[in-house]
C-alpha cells in the first residue's frame, strides 16, 4: 500500500524502481525487528556500566559495593546475546544502539521502578523460565509501547512507526519460542514465510493495481457516480483498487479473504466511515465480476 502509494504521488513512473523501493521497504521492517531484540541486549550493557559507576561513588554504599547481578547474568539475556543469527545480522546490517545510551538508561530505569522488576530482583527462584519472563515483562511493559523508543525509530525511517505494531508481536513470539534448550543456532523469525512465494505475490500485486490502474479507476467511477473519483478520499481509492486487482488477479485467493484485508486496513489507514463506503462498493463490483464470470478462481479461491 505504502509503495503504491508513493508510486501514484511521484513524478518518476519507473515501474523497476517502484518494485526495488517496494521490496527494500518490506526488507527494512526486518532491521526494525532486529533493533528491538539488539535493545534488550543493549539494557544488559547499560546496567552493568551504571552498577560499575556506582562503585566508584565517592561514598559508595554497602548495596553499590556488593549489587545484586540477577539482571546482569539473566539466562535469557545471555542466550540471546550467543545467538549467531542475531550476531550475523546485527553486523550485516550495522544495527547497535551505541550512541543511545541515555535513552536506554532512561528505559532502565523505568525497569528498575516497576514492581516486576523488584519481584524478580528479590525472588529466590533462578530458574531459566523466570528469566524468560523477566524479559518479557521488560518488552511488553517498557519498550514495546514506550513513545521515546517509537520516535527514535521514526526518525530512522518514517515507516517504522506504522511497522512496529507488526514487529512487536513477532518479538513476543520470539522469546516466547525459545527454551532453555535452544542453541546458539536457534532460527530467529524470518521475515517471510516463504520468501520466494511471498516477494512474488507483493511484485504482482503491485504491478497489477499499476497496470491495471486506469481499467480498475473506471470501474470504481461507474459504480460512484454521485461522486468524482478525485474527490473520493485517495486512501480509500487506492485500496479499493488494490482489492479489485487481486480479487482478479489471483485466483488462489478467496473472494472474502481479500474483502476481509482491504476493509481491515482502512480501520487503520482511512476515516471511520471509509469501511462502510469500500465495503460497499466492492460488494456491487464483486456482484458485477460474478454476473459477467470475470472471477477466475482456482483452489483454495474456490472457498466462499
Amino acid at each position: 500500500m505504502r509503495a503504491l502509494y508513493g508510486f501514484f504521488q511521484s513524478d518518476s513512473k519507473d515501474l523497476a524502481k517502484g518494485e526495488r523501493d517496494l521490496i527494500n521497504g518490506i526488507d527494512k521492517i526486518y532491521d526494525l525487528y532486529i533493533y528491538q531484540l539488539a535493545l534488550l541486549l543493549e539494557l544488559r550493557h547499560v546496567a552493568s556500566v551504571i552498577m560499575e559507576d556506582a562503585k566508584t561513588k565517592h561514598l559508595p554504599t554497602k548495596e553499590n559495593l556488593n549489587p545484586n547481578l540477577k539482571f546482569i547474568e539473566n539466562k535469557f539475556i545471555q542466550q540471546l546475546s550467543e545467538n549467531i543469527h542475531l550476531k550475523r545480522e546485527m553486523n550485516n546490517r550495522r544495527i547497535n544502539w551505541n550512541n543511545e545510551f541515555e535513552l536506554v538508561k532512561k528505559i532502565f530505569k523505568n525497569i528498575k521502578d516497576s514492581e516486576y522488576y523488584k519481584q524478580y530482583m528479590s525472588d529466590a527462584d533462578d530458574s531459566y523460565n523466570v528469566h524468560k519472563k523477566l524479559i518479557l515483562d521488560v518488552f511488553t511493559e517498557n519498550i514495546a509501547d514506550y513513545d521515546l523508543v517509537n520516535f527514535g525509530y521514526e526518525e530512522k525511517d518514517l515507516n517504522w512507526g506504522d511497522d512496529i505494531y507488526v514487529v512487536n508481536p513477532i518479538i513476543v513470539k520470539t522469546i516466547e519460542s525459545m527454551t532453555e534448550e535452544s542453541a546458539p543456532d536457534f532460527n530467529l523469525m524470518p521475515l517471510y514465510k516463504d520468501k520466494e512465494e511471498d516477494q512474488q505475490f507483493v511484485k504482482d500485486l503491485f504491478m497489477q493495481t499499476i497496470l491495471r490502474n486506469e481499467e480498475i479507476e473506471k470501474m470504481i467511477g461507474e459504480k460512484t457516480k454521485n461522486w468524482e473519483v478525485d474527490r473520493i478520499a485517495m486512501m480509500d481509492v487506492l485500496l479499493m483498487k488494490m482489492a479489485i486487482a487481486e480479487i482478479l488477479c489471483f485466483p488462489n485467493i478467496p473472494v472474502k479473504v481479500s474483502l476481509n484485508e482491504y476493509i481491515e486496513i482502512s480501520k487503520t489507514y482511512s476515516t471511520p466511515k471509509s469501511k462502510l463506503f469500500i465495503n460497499g462498493i466492492l460488494d456491487k463490483l464483486v456482484s458485477d465480476f460474478n454476473r459477467e464470470d470475470k472471477l477466475n478462481k482456482i483452489g483454495r479461491g474456490l472457498m466462499e
